[in-house]
């Protein structure tokens, strides 16, 4: 069984930027995943099976929306709290940190938002526990990084809708309880619609055969006239811009996450080099390992302050869409080459289930591309500094 000898890489001394609360929450996150997670996740990850007995932990460990107001169900944490939990459940597995991502950001986060207050009292703190899971359908098959063409609709059935569809590359999807799925009205508005397990003509069938994120849960969300009351609707949501304020949401903790995964390969890599011994010596030693690990410990730091600035901006109100895309952009590149880096210092050994490098680089190749792939983030931020659209 694995045992977890993460050390925390701070060469900035960035814990000095942060209170004695973000500790005390990053260690309570952190001691959790060295426990119960790390022993087990690569026996997950190799059956291609999810452990759901994490999803009650995740919600008492407070990690299920904790930036929505206790009123609301939520831990009421600032964002910077918020973004060290989902680094330190990253540094575990890119799947578990996905559960909370979406059942925070993805489905708790609009119904906060866009929901009515009837949706909030019913829905909020039972997510907020983990009694009820959700999931989050906005990618169709032919339509993934341009939401705008969705041909997911519904129609007018008196107190009901109708609604027809099909989602896919959901995570949750095969558990949830409720899907937050959006599709486009009579009029052809992108509206957001609760959709409840149970209901008629609703499936969620599982994505098989994946070789990345294989300890988390993925499914379609096939929709054939499934018979919805209108209370389900959330009636502040109107336009694509709601569903991409979620993306938003998730995209941030995207930014923190993906830099756990990088510091548990850098971890990894410098505690191998300094222990695996070849020509006499520990290959730590030796200037071309000394480059990569120093290569290695200088992204993460900067992935760090750029984390840490956008948090200070968010939980100002300042932090804008586009910064939060450049950073899920940023800190998913670093991580993909310190995984690849940190891959080539074990060798051989890299490869092996006894260490967690080649699960977080195969995980890392769906981060990269979901909630917004690496090319179209860059396109973000030329726009923004551009004025000018490339995306049309």
């Amino acid at each position: 069984m694995h045992q977890d000898l993460f050390e925390s890489p701070d060469y900035f001394q960035i814990d000095e930027l942060l209170t004695e609360e973000h500790k005390m929450i990053r260690a309570s996150v952190r001691q959790w995943i060295k426990t119960e997670i790390s022993p087990v996740i690569d026996g997950y990850c190799q059956r291609a099976e999810f452990p759901s007995q994490i999803i009650k932990a995740l919600g008492s460990l407070g990690c299920f929306g904790p930036t929505i107001p206790v009123g609301s169900g939520g831990g009421g944490l600032d964002y910077i709290a918020y973004g060290l939990m989902m680094q330190e459940l990253e540094r575990g597995d890119s799947g578990i940190r996905s559960t909370a991502s979406v059942q925070g950001s993805l489905v708790m986060h609009p119904i906060y938002t866009f929901g009515s207050t009837a949706q909030k009292e019913r829905f909020l703190p039972k997510l907020a526990t983990g009694e009820m899971m959700g999931c989050f359908g906005l990618t169709e098959p032919d339509f993934g990084s341009n939401p705008a063409g969705m041909l997911t609709y519904f129609d007018d059935d008196g107190d009901h809708i109708l609604l027809n569809g099909a989602k896919m590359w959901i995570s949750n999807a095969p558990f949830a309880d409720i899907a937050l799925v959006w599709a486009r009205d009579p009029e052809g508005k992108i509206r957001g619609v609760i959709v409840e397990r149970g209901m008629e003509g609703f499936s969620t069938p599982e994505t098989k055969d994946k070789w990345s994120l294989r300890a988390s849960a993925t499914g379609e969300l096939v929709m054939d006239n499934v018979r919805i009351p209108k209370t389900n609707i959330l009636p502040d949501a109107k336009g694509l811009k709601a569903p991409l304020s979620c993306l938003s949401s998730a995209r941030y903790g995207i930014a923190w996450g993906a830099i756990g995964a990088a510091m548990d390969c850098y971890d990894t890599a410098l505690r191998y080099a300094k222990e695996r011994v070849q020509f006499n010596r520990p290959i730590g030693g030796f200037q071309l390992i000394q480059k990569k690990l120093a290569e290695m410990i200088t992204e993460i730091t900067k992935a760090q302050l750029m984390n840490w600035r956008l948090g200070v901006l968010r939980n100002e109100g300042k932090a804008t869409a586009e910064q939060i895309s450049m950073a899920k952009r940023n800190s998913c590149e670093t991580a993909v080459h310190i995984a690849r880096e940190a891959r080539q210092i074990l060798g051989a050994m890299g490869i092996s289930g006894e260490y967690p490098i080649m699960r977080h680089m195969m995980n890392l190749e769906s981060v990269i591309t979901y909630e917004g792939t690496h090319e179209v983030h860059l396109l973000i931020t030329g726009m923004d500094i551009t004025g000018l659209n490339a995306f049309s």
